[in-house]
């Protein structure tokens, strides 16, 4: 039944998804290039300027997403009531903060920049929740994933970039993406759990879950745990290497789940009949839900 049972979503693609793609890889890696520029002194301006640049085009992605870009100041006029018009306030103190922190390299501006990344981060993760007709967003349970994994593709961006710092954490900065990792796991298998339960998704969220799981936890949680633990052991320039490879495979599978997320598991609520009333001659009927179990 067309327009009854849950449809995809049609109005946010992929130029949406870069939105969350590019804001939580810029606010985790700045706020991982801050942690490692204080405890071992490791060069700021490489990770700093990607991380703006990362929350840059994906600000520029969700600007292009825009029915009618040329009104795209009016996102400034709704704080009260959308969490998108935050995110946007948000932004401009941020790169204040970061363009201050390149240009100078204040480490006082660098934390400041993390900081209001984390609430820049959270805010994107508060506007998937408050769509209320997609149920795989507005469940409470996908507002620490998308933070852990915001949090998660920054480190793995970190430990890209480790070969080419001065003075990076080298093999010792496996052991808190190793952390990372366990914990989107958890968080991925109760986000799951959390939407199977009764009345809590349609079949076709599921279903479409289901398939992105198959890879999201192969690639971005198996594999990259047990190169983690390898460089752990081996430490050295062998140690980073596998650090750095084992990053990539962690910032990429978040990508990919963010993608999916907006674009592959984004079906609508659908519409439900609580009870069937009667027609003459006839009896009422139980109420109707197409699409969901």
């Amino acid at each position: 039944m067309r327009g009854v049972e849950p449809e995809l979503q049609p109005f946010w693609d992929e130029r949406a998804a870069g939105n969350f793609i590019g804001g939580g890889t810029g606010a985790g890696l700045l706020l991982w290039s801050a942690i490692a520029a204080s405890g071992h002194g490791t060069a700021i301006g490489l990770p700093l300027f990607l991380a703006l640049a990362f929350i840059g085009v994906g600000l520029f992605c969700v600007w292009m997403e825009i029915g009618r870009p040329l009104r795209a100041l009016n996102v400034f006029f709704h704080a009260r009531t959308s969490w998108m018009t935050r995110e946007a306030i948000v932004a401009g103190p941020l790169f204040l903060c970061g363009l201050i922190a390149l240009l100078s390299g204040w480490l006082f501006f660098a934390w400041l920049a993390a900081l209001i990344g984390l609430v820049f981060l959270y805010c994107q993760a508060r506007i998937l929740q408050a769509a209320r007709g997609i149920p795989a967003w507005r469940e409470p349970a996908l507002l620490p994933l998308i933070v852990v994994t915001g949090l998660a593709e920054g480190a793995g961006m970190l430990a890209l970039l480790s070969p080419l710092l001065v003075r990076s954490p080298g093999a010792e900065f496996a052991f808190p993406l190793l952390v990372l990792v366990v914990l989107r796991f958890w968080l991925s298998r109760r986000y799951a759990a959390h939407l199977a339960r009764p009345n809590n998704a349609p079949l076709k969220t599921l279903r479409a879950l289901r398939e992105n799981d198959r890879h999201f936890l192969l690639l971005g949680h198996t594999l990259p745990a047990a190169v983690l633990l390898i460089a752990l052991f081996a430490g050295g320039s062998f140690g980073t290497a596998l650090l750095a490879l084992a990053g990539i495979a962690v910032a990429a599978s978040g990508w990919l789940f963010k993608l999916a997320l907006i674009t592959r598991i984004a079906y609508t609520q659908g519409f439900a009949l609580q009870h069937v009333p009667a027609r003459t001659p006839g009896y009422s009927h139980p109420g109707v839900k197409p699409g969901w179990n």
